[in-house]
C-alpha cells in the first residue's frame, strides 16, 4: 500500500508547480509578434486616424477655447 506523503512534501511540490505556472504565464505574456524592420508602411496601404468623442463634444471644446483667444492687436 502507498505511504502518505508528508505535508512539507506536498507544499513543496505545490510551490514548485505554482512557480512554474507563473513563469510560463509571464513568458507567454511577453511573447508577441516581432517588430517590423520597415519604417514606412508598404505601398498600397492607407493609414486611418480615429476621431474620438461626438460632434457636440468637439463643438463645446472649440467653443470654450475660442473665447480665450484674442487677436494680436488687442
Amino acid at each position: 500500500m502507498l505511504e502518505r506523503t508528508s505535508t512539507t512534501g506536498r507544499y513543496a511540490r505545490s510551490l514548485i508547480a505554482a512557480v512554474i505556472a507563473v513563469s510560463a504565464l509571464v513568458l507567454a505574456a511577453n511573447a508577441g509578434p516581432a517588430r517590423a524592420t520597415e519604417v514606412h508602411p508598404a505601398e498600397g496601404t492607407t493609414q486611418t486616424h480615429r476621431v474620438t468623442g461626438t460632434a457636440s463634444d468637439q463643438h463645446s471644446v472649440s467653443g470654450r477655447h475660442s473665447a480665450s483667444v484674442r487677436p494680436a492687436g488687442m
